[in-house]
């Protein structure tokens, strides 16, 4: 039976990371797998938090301005499309700068959420990160996790798992917290997690006024109380072990020139100020006031830009999967229950700079054909439908048949029948488009329809990795894609 709220999440949750905590070593299950060549040795992941709408962002239709009494039926898109460097591939108004790089890229039109019944942000997010629907039995293992597991990392000293953006506590973190984690797999593949990227820097020194031998004895000391601690009061010996594991992988980025890919005030200034929008001091880049107050809408705060910039410069120095994301925030960014046009005309500014120059940075380095970088939401939105076409979805945002308020033009229903992905380098097609959407609602895929296990699949292979590759957790495989039937979208590939 699936968790129909909140609570009823956390629960199961909680009882699939309690099982985690007892279990033994995964042990790889002895099943033959095709031997792949990767095309990229690095991912990032630019996680559109809360629902980003395709027919808003990458997949346009038929655009009807705003008038007070416009009928509700008629808005397919709240702003006109604009051509990118693609012929027949067209934006929407506000995302210039990546319509510019899309000639390095390719568009998926066609993502399809799975069927969850009642609709909530963290069961899609569980889904699309892990590719499993939750509830599950065990702690199932974020997509990052499985890749600093399977691959490693590339630089001994450098974390091969990093998310950047997200705070776990406001709204949902707990249910956030839930798949942010390495699961069964071990505590030493889990996320290095930078919910601030101005902060980046003081996450890999000692805390200030702790000199480095009494921050040595601290963590010593931690240590053998682990050891002395019963067996099961805090976890199996091997999750102990593993976490162990885990500290010593941070004391080693710690003592490693590695960590100086974390400090942003090492980036000139003028690279800065590509990433990040008008208003912010780039010269000032660890201002609080920039990166931690005010209102993300107000389009003066370069969080997601640094998130970007930091991200680059991390691939740079060797990490695995690195994810940035715009932030979920109930009710907030790309979760659009009101005001939705005015909601998006300023996420579009957060993120349209800082995406484009992060794909000419990288393929200005040299960095792009070995480096998939992957924009994805959990869902879409449309502003009539509630899930998908005929569903008994509870309506979870009020719209009048006519509309008379601006806060109600815009996308505020999610939409699970098709939404867009984003992919550049990594051994991607350039300039490609997949998939078709109908032009009048519901926007739903028509052709070329992809699930979250095949986008998995094509994701894994594209970094060397067997969609059928698993783990025997309690006495049973536990594969990358979902029971190891995932299959790659060939098509995709250059």
């Amino acid at each position: 039976m699936l968790p129909h709220t909140r609570r009823d999440f956390l629960k199961t949750a909680s009882a699939a990371t309690l099982g985690a905590l007892a279990a033994r070593s995964p042990q790889l299950f002895a099943e033959p797998l095709e031997k792949i060549t990767p095309r990229a040795d690095c991912i990032i992941v630019l996680w559109m938090a809360g629902g980003m709408a395709s027919t808003e962002t990458f997949d346009p239709k038929r655009y009807t301005a705003y008038e007070s009494g416009v009928e509700s039926k008629r808005v397919l898109s709240t702003f006109p499309s604009i051509p990118t460097a693609v012929d027949g591939i067209r934006f929407s108004e506000g995302l210039e700068k990546m319509a510019s790089v899309m000639d390095r890229g390719t568009l998926i039109r066609t993502q399809q959420g799975a069927d969850l019944g009642f609709i909530l942000h963290s069961r899609h997010q569980f889904h699309w990160h892990t590719g499993y629907v939750p509830p599950q039995s065990v702690a199932a293992p974020h997509i990052g996790a499985f890749m600093a597991k399977a691959l490693g990392p590339r630089d001994p000293a450098m974390p091969a798992f990093i998310n950047i953006g997200q705070r776990f506590d406001l709204g949902e973190g707990e249910e956030l917290k839930a798949f942010t984690t390495a699961g069964f797999l071990g505590s030493e593949f889990g996320p290095f997690n930078i919910p601030f990227p101005h902060e980046a820097a003081t996450a890999v020194r000692p805390p200030a006024g702790m000199t480095p031998g009494r921050f040595e004895d601290r963590n010593k000391f931690y240590k053998r109380l682990l050891e002395a601690s019963p067996v099961g009061k805090y976890g199996s010996t091997f999750q102990r072990e593993s976490f162990v594991r885990a500290m010593d992988n941070a004391h080693r980025l710690l003592a490693s020139p590695s960590a100086k890919a974390f400090d942003l005030s090492l980036e000139p200034a003028e690279n800065v100020a590509e990433y990040v929008p008008a208003g912010f001091d780039p010269k000032n880049i660890n201002s609080a006031k920039q990166n931690r107050e005010g209102d993300y809408e107000a389009g003066t705060i370069g969080r997601f830009g640094l998130g970007c910039l930091l991200a680059r410069r991390l691939a740079e120095s060797g990490a695995r999967y690195i994810e940035v994301t715009t932030e979920y925030i109930p009710f907030l960014n790309w979760d659009t229950h009101e005001g939705g046009h005015a909601r998006l005309v300023n996420m579009k500014k957060m993120i349209d700079a800082p995406i484009a120059q992060l794909i000419l940075d990288l393929e200005a380095r040299g960095l792009l054909n070995r480096t998939l970088v992957v924009l994805a939401s959990e869902f879409s939105r449309d502003m009539l439908i509630e899930g998908k076409e005929k569903s008994q979805q509870r309506e979870q945002a009020r719209v009048p048949d006519k509309i008379a308020d601006p806060k109600f033009y815009g996308m505020h229903r999610h939409f699970t029948e098709a939404g867009s992905v984003l992919m550049w380098g990594g051994g991607m097609k350039r300039g490609h488009g997949h998939g078709e959407t109908a032009d009048e609602r519901p926007c739903k895929a028509v052709k070329d329809a992809v699930s979250i296990t095949d986008l998995h699949a094509t994701i894994y292979k594209a970094m060397g990795v067997s969609p059928k590759l698993s783990y025997l957790v309690e006495e049973r495989p536990f594969y990358t894609t979902q029971d190891g039937k995932g299959v790659p979208i060939e098509s995709l590939y250059a």
